[in-house]
């Protein structure tokens, strides 16, 4: 059965990405080596091992005095432990020396220990009797305050594993260990290409009926953060011919496809026609049930992707997100992690009554607020067509796909740029 516009019946969303997945087979790409200075945010080819424990020796977590954790044993306040003061150990230097039975050594943050030592004092409980003694009004136990060689990582563990997204932390700690390039994936590239007569680029000046170019400069900025790399082939005629051969060459050299403005159904608009034309298995849905973003066609030619996205701006960011964004993630070698789209994902308060279309999961505009230390979600009401809804919002309120609309204060998922 089709709609009033030709399709076939609209879909959901979560069957629509099922239906990408389950005829793709995953292809990751090729490898490279990078230094870690150039590797943040890339998403490492191989599992990092340690080269060497660390810490390479055991460290001071405070600063105090290096002591044999007996010599400390019944310390109290009323009956303290004097023990003599016999040595400084220096940031950066190993010990030359061994401490008998009743010495101790000055010792900061981050000192080796010397033999004979097996905790540490803290200075807030050793009280200075003379320039030679201390007295001590706590006891320690051995191991305390200080981080045993291998405690953090031990030689040939692994640190860091393959699929892994390089944060700034992980790179500080490869660098801790020593280990100044890595291996990573090379990024995705992604084809945009922008459809319509009605499209000009933005440098050049419209005439009444046309429009510059936004949807593909918006693409391109998606694409970056998600760590892929956009490649924008220009805009092009809806016409067959014109269209089929700017998608065969972009299959040469593109992971995923994206045409931008070719998926309402009409005489000039002809990516469905192109997809199944092109190759198997071709078209896989021809509409979803999302608003913004009904008109959202997906397919795969030759084992890559290929979306034909909405004109309106708002509804391109939608399907970026709910559709092209995991596929992204899953062709760029990033292992799964339940918790990582959580991690862009808030709980907030709706501030209007909102209803919603039944059958269609509706995605709408909101910026927020703290309201008597709760986050509120303003929805930015109006058409998907209108470009500074976009710029104003701060993520988009998700109503799901059964519920009819939502009421003044209910909690709603807020999807944050």
């Amino acid at each position: 059965m089709k709609d009033m516009l030709g399709r076939g019946e609209v879909i959901p969303a979560d069957e629509a990405l099922d239906r990408i997945f389950s005829n793709l087979s995953q292809k990751l790409p090729s490898e490279k080596r990078l230094k870690i200075v150039e590797s943040l945010g890339r998403i490492l080819f191989r599992d990092v091992l340690s080269p060497e424990d660390l810490p390479d020796f055991a460290r001071s977590t405070v600063d105090g005095f290096a002591v044999s954790a007996s010599d400390t044993f019944g310390a109290t306040e009323g009956i303290p432990a004097y023990l003599n003061v016999k040595y400084e150990i220096f940031m950066g230097e190993e010990p030359d020396f061994e401490l008998r039975k009743g010495e101790v050594a000055r010792i900061a943050t981050g000192g080796m220990l010397p033999k004979g030592s097996d905790a540490v004092i803290m200075l807030e409980y050793a009280q200075q009797v003379d320039e030679e003694m201390i007295e001590v009004v706590r006891p320690v136990a051995p191991g305390e305050n200080v981080i045993q060689a291998g405690e953090d990582v031990k030689k040939g563990e692994s640190v860091l594993n393959k699929g892994h997204a390089l944060r700034p932390q992980d790179i500080g700690v490869l660098a801790g260990l020593g280990i100044t390039d890595v291996w990573v994936y090379e990024k995705i590239k992604i084809s945009i290409i922008s459809t319509g007569d009605e499209i000009v680029p933005p440098d050049k000046p419209v005439r009444r009926g046309q429009v510059r170019d936004i949807n593909s400069y918006n693409l391109a900025g998606l694409i970056s953060n998600a760590g892929a790399i956009p490649l924008l082939k220009g805009i092009f005629h809806d016409e067959y011919s014109i269209v089929r051969n700017i998608v065969e060459k972009s299959l040469r050299d593109s992971g995923i496809i994206l045409i931008s403005g070719g998926s309402s159904v009409g005489k000039r608009d002809v990516t469905a026609q192109v997809i199944n034309d092109l190759g198997r298995p071709g078209v896989l849905f021809h509409g979803v049930s999302l608003k913004p973003g009904k008109p959202l066609i997906g397919g795969i030619v030759n084992n890559i992707p290929i979306f034909g996205l909405p004109g309106h701006p708002a509804a391109v960011t939608v399907c970026f997100n709910v559709f092209i964004m995991p596929v992204i993630r899953t062709l760029s070698g990033l292992s799964k992690n339940r918790f990582e789209q959580d991690q862009r994902i808030i709980r907030a308060r709706i501030a209007k009554n909102i209803s919603s279309s039944p059958g269609r999961e509706e995605h709408i505009g909101v910026y927020l607020e703290k309201r008597d230390g709760e986050i509120w979600a303003v929805p930015l009401l109006g058409k998907s067509g209108l470009m500074t809804t976009l710029i104003k919002a701060d993520g988009m309120a998700v109503i799901p796909l059964r519920k009819l609309g939502v009421e003044t204060g209910e909690i709603v998922e807020v999807r944050l740029f």
